[in-house]
């Protein structure tokens, strides 16, 4: 597993940096509480937990539902992801 991986401009990531999520790529399938969480993902600065093999990298935000806390993970493609 790589320990890096590159943003939009090419500025290299690692886990525990800090990112700008700029794009998400949507399964068109997600009921419509999860599409708005992962819509309102966008702009938002999280944190790179891992970083597949192929590059991407994963970053969650946490929610305060009426369920209680919630989380949404997503893997980001350099060019969905800007270093910050």
């Amino acid at each position: 597993m790589p320990a890096t991986t590159i943003d939009h401009k090419g500025t290299p990531v690692a886990i525990g940096d800090p990112v700008r999520v700029l794009d998400i790529t949507l399964d068109p399938d997600l009921d419509e509480d999860e599409l708005i969480m992962f819509e309102d993902m966008v702009g938002a600065v999280c944190e790179v937990e891992r970083i597949d093999p192929d590059g991407t990298a994963w970053v969650a935000l946490w929610w305060n539902g009426d369920e209680g806390t919630l989380t949404t993970q997503v893997g980001l493609s350099p060019a969905q992801m800007a270093r910050v």
